[in-house]
């Protein structure tokens, strides 16, 4: 081989390229003409093959395209090997030569071979773009299929045949249909042996946090009708509204799953498109779940055009209509009947059987806006409804189209015994909790689910004891609410809110936001703490103090305390040096603190907070205020705030629910109790080392457990409007909170305005036409160090009672003095002074909340929810003075000295506190002292 020549260019004595030595074709010597050849390769030879083949040869030669037509054609015919004369003996051809003999010899196939492939190439040959002695091919190797079959270039070459994706498409169909024959064929009928069992009533359990002890279940009794009851206008309606072809459909909507698959495809969420059939498979058979799941779509079309085929159309209808769910815990239409309109079903008028058809779509959502009022939304389906029934059968239902939806006279609303008793107030809170993870009121009243709360039996019987012997005697309108934490984890073990949810409704522990008054101060003191200064640091405790945007603070006694520390401010509860923290280390700072601990967010859903956590309003309408306390809050809310404090620092959100569980026992829902830093270990121990100094010789003593170690912050606020004690062990938070109200039968300012009478419950008489709350005084016992206290003590004797005795972390040390005022000197050792200075001297009582008054103090702050702000005359009066460090009044049975007259409070007029001295038999605890541990 020439050096330089490719292995495609045909050399004399050399074969074309794609051919070698197995090609060569070899006749044997004095062989006859090949039996192959119509012609013969001698006899019988054209007089003009010889000279084609000299001039295919002759072409080959030189690279020429022979007449034939341009393109490859030089290729072609040097490819057609030169054929040699073989005589009449014949002779062989050299090893290297190749035969063209028979046919293509006698007819001149080299020339006529060299125009099919210019034809079909057309592109290599001279004058083509790869010039001459081009092997014709393409990169690839192959040759181009050309017009008539050309190689494709670009982005073409890489599209497959017609052919394949014909093949292919014919392939995917027949797997498709295969697969969903087989699927078909295998999907078993359903039987009546194959019903949920909430077809049967299967309700949910509520237990109490030991798993074992239930104290309610939920689930609505069905009462089964035949076709005969259902009056064919309520059918129609239905029909009308779900499934307008369901009398003549195989069982499913070809439309609407043509949507549906639309829907799913573009990545929006899967649409029902859902037909009757469909959807009393769903609800009745076992096997076929609520997911929304193309896999659950598939079977329950399987299932519904079996059940077509199986059973007939009125028996489908039927069932149907006898499990539906259509809101008000009313499950199948005869007891929706009698739910929304007090009446069997085959009494129902064709609008009335229309509302309930409308109700079908979202009964739990429409019963949600139809308790706040808002008939929006099932008045649109119910006009929906009537049209389209007039549309099926105008001579029939015409006349219906346009009544209207006012017309309809429900039947009232019937609260079950399901919530008498304290009972009710348990389900009202799990309820809303489980409502806002995804579980519905329907789903618990029809999937047999259990529910394990966090709430102890025996201490919500305590709670609920204890209130009620605090409270005997006083009036109606007084109202005290506990909530209990545990700091650990956030489980709300007990609360109590009232003794019959029937006659109240108002879960006070959770739902009803007062001002938290001195109660709040603990989270100044943890905002100053966590800026790196020390409870060594000194503050003015002047009497009264004008703040930048806030009205002038004062504290409950004229007298100023002069420099005092932050344990002794604490205990004493001073406003004027809490409110000069705050300016200090800045509102931002202390508002971050209580909203991360999880304080004012249920004011969030009292329009006059404008949707703001009550501290972010506090801080904006009010300012330095906030730092005393008139930020709004629950007992819940607070009780698991103090929990930073008892749990070194960190929070988790208070909740009710353990776990739910289906009815395999597998986790439905699981517990939300993730914990989470608020304030270093440090700070929360100095800030303890405070609230107990107020147990021990300050506002609470009241609260002493003798050597149970005790902290805690007493508040009140102003004229005794609200009063709050909130304390903790190492293992428990509660919350303590006291307010009147009162109803009116007119708003403030209303000419006739007068008080209601009210029941042992505190509520008016059911005659009332309208009723105005507002919230007015308590007496001066009931103060933050009083009754509020009182409770917290008793109810914490009994809860602790099987409690290890822990003591709390020993003081850090955190942070360095800063002083914002000179302390005093410390005085020498004299014959008549021998003892250092009192810390906890309580020469001045303090006052528990906000002593002077708010911005909005015409009554009630936003967020008292049973308060519209009545005309208060009462907060200019002086606070008595008992001799004692006081919560803003005295508790001493209205400061005569002789106590409260149930022999329990020492009301000696002299001790710490609002209920003068340490309860009897309660031990007065050590100081801690620091650990020197910590920096």
């Amino acid at each position: 081989m020439t050096a330089g020549r490719g292995p495609s260019q045909a050399q004399p004595g050399r074969p074309p390229y794609g051919t070698g030595r197995n090609d060569t074709v070899r006749l044997p010597q004095g062989a006859g003409p090949d039996p192959r050849a119509p012609y013969g390769s001698a006899a019988g030879r054209r007089p003009e093959a010889a000279f084609e083949d000299t001039q295919a040869m002759l072409a080959a030669a030189r690279g020429a395209a022979p007449a034939g037509g341009p393109g490859d054609g030089g290729r072609a015919a040097a490819q057609e090997t030169r054929v040699r004369d073989a005589g009449p003996g014949g002779r062989s051809l050299d090893d290297n030569e190749t035969q063209v003999g028979g046919r293509f010899a006698a007819e001149g196939v080299a020339g006529a071979r060299a125009r099919r492939r210019a034809r079909g190439r057309g592109v290599s040959g001279p004058g083509g773009p790869k010039g001459p002695g081009d092997d014709g091919f393409g990169d690839d190797g192959h040759g181009d299929d050309g017009s008539g079959g050309g190689r494709r270039r670009g982005w073409k070459r890489f599209l497959p045949s017609w052919k394949i994706l014909v093949a292919g498409f014919v392939v995917v169909v027949a797997g498709v249909f295969g697969m969903i024959a087989v699927g078909y064929a295998n999907t078993p009928v359903p039987s009546d042996r194959d019903a949920k069992d909430s077809v049967d009533d299967r309700g949910s359990v509520f237990y109490y946090a030991d798993g074992k002890t239930a104290f309610a279940r939920m689930g609505v009794k069905r009462t089964p009708v035949t076709i005969k009851q259902i009056p064919v206008h309520v059918q129609d309606a239905v029909i009308a509204l779900e499934n307008r072809t369901f009398r003549t459909d195989s069982g499913i909507d070809i439309k609407g799953m043509a949507r549906s698959l639309v829907s799913t495809a573009s990545g929006t969420q899967l649409q029902g498109a859902s037909t009757i059939t469909q959807q009393m498979a769903r609800n009745y058979y076992g096997g076929l779940s609520q997911d929304v799941s193309i896999k659950r779509k598939i079977k329950e079309i399987f299932v519904a055009v079996k059940i077509s085929k199986e059973l007939p159309k009125d028996e489908i209808l039927t069932r149907y209509l006898n499990t539906i769910y259509f809101g008000r815990g009313a499950n199948g239409i005869e007891a929706a009947a009698k739910a929304f309109f007090g009446k069997h079903v085959w009494q129902l008028t064709p609008p009335q059987g229309a509302y309930l058809a409308g109700r079908i779509q979202n009964p739990s959502r429409f019963d949600v806006l139809e308790q706040e009022g808002n008939y929006a939304a099932t008045k649109e389906r119910y006009t929906i409804a009537l049209r389209n029934m007039a549309e099926m059968d105008p001579a029939k239902y015409g006349k219906y189209a346009n009544v209207p939806f006012e017309k309809l006279k429900f039947a009232k609303v019937k609260t079950t015994e399901l919530y008498k008793g304290v009972r009710g107030f348990m389900l009202d809170v799990v309820l809303k909790e489980l409502d806002r993870r995804g579980i519905t009121k329907q789903i618990l009243e029809t999937k047999g689910l259990k529910v394990y709360t966090t709430f102890d039996k025996q201490k919500m019987e305590d709670a609920q004891k204890v209130v009620k012997a605090r409270t005997a005697g006083l009036d109606p309108t007084i109202h005290a609410s506990i909530a209990s934490v545990d700091p650990r984890n956030g489980r709300v073990v007990a609360f109590y809110s009232g003794d019959d949810f029937l006659h109240g409704f108002n879960n006070r522990a959770f739902s009803a936001p007062k001002q938290a008054a001195s109660a709040f101060k603990p989270y100044v003191l943890a905002a100053w703490l966590e800026k790196g200064y020390s409870l060594d640091s000194y503050v003015d405790g002047v009497s009264k103090i004008k703040m930048p945007g806030t009205t002038e603070i004062g504290n409950s006694h004229a007298a100023p305390y002069g420099p005092i520390n932050m344990v002794k401010a604490m205990a004493d509860s001073v406003n004027t040096v809490f409110a000069q923290m705050g300016e200090k280390v800045g509102l931002d700072s202390v508002a971050q603190i209580a909203k991360d601990a999880g304080v004012g967010e249920e004011a969030k859903k009292i329009p006059a907070y404008r949707g703001l956590n009550a501290v972010d309003y506090a801080v904006e309408e009010q300012k330095y205020q906030t730092t005393i306390g008139v930020a709004s809050v629950t007992p819940v809310e607070q009780a698991a705030a103090y929990s930073i404090f008892a749990n070194a620092g960190k929070h988790a959100d208070w909740h009710t629910v353990i776990k739910v569980t289906g009815p395999d026992g597998g986790v439905v829902l699981p517990e939300l109790a993730a914990a989470r830093e608020v304030i270093t270990p440090e700070t929360a121990a100095d800030v303890t080392v405070a609230l107990q100094a107020v147990v021990k010789s300050g506002t609470g003593t009241a609260a002493n457990l003798g050597t149970r170690p005790v902290a805690g912050k007493t508040g009140t606020n102003n004229a005794y409007k609200d009063a709050w004690f909130v304390g903790f062990t190492p293992r428990l938070v509660t919350a303590v909170g006291m307010s009147k109200d009162v109803p009116y039968n007119k708003p403030v300012g209303a000419a006739g305005r007068r008080p209601l009478k009210v029941d042992k419950y505190g509520q008016p008489s059911s005659k009332a036409k309208s009723v105005s709350w507002a919230e007015e005084p308590m007496p001066p016992f009931i103060g933050g160090g009083g009754t509020p206290t009182q409770i917290w003590h008793d109810y914490m004797a009994l809860a602790t009672a099987k409690d290890p005795v822990e003591q709390f972390p020993p003081r850090a040390g955190v942070g360095q003095p800063n002083n914002l005022v000179e302390p005093k000197p410390t005085p020498s050792a004299t014959e008549e002074s021998e003892q250092p200075e009192d810390p906890f001297d309580r020469s001045w009582p303090d006052d528990g909340g906000t002593d002077n008054p708010s911005v909005d103090d015409g009554g009630c702050q936003p967020g008292d929810l049973s308060c519209d702000t009545p005309e208060d005359t009462t907060d200019d009066a002086p606070f008595p003075d008992d001799g004692g460090g006081g919560d803003i009044g005295n508790g001493n049975g209205g400061g005569n000295g002789n106590g409260p007259g149930n022999g329990n409070g020492p009301g000696n007029g002299n001790g710490g506190g609002d209920v003068g001295t340490t309860s009897p038999g309660a031990a007065i605890m050590p100081s801690p002292e620091p650990s020197h541990r910590r920096p």
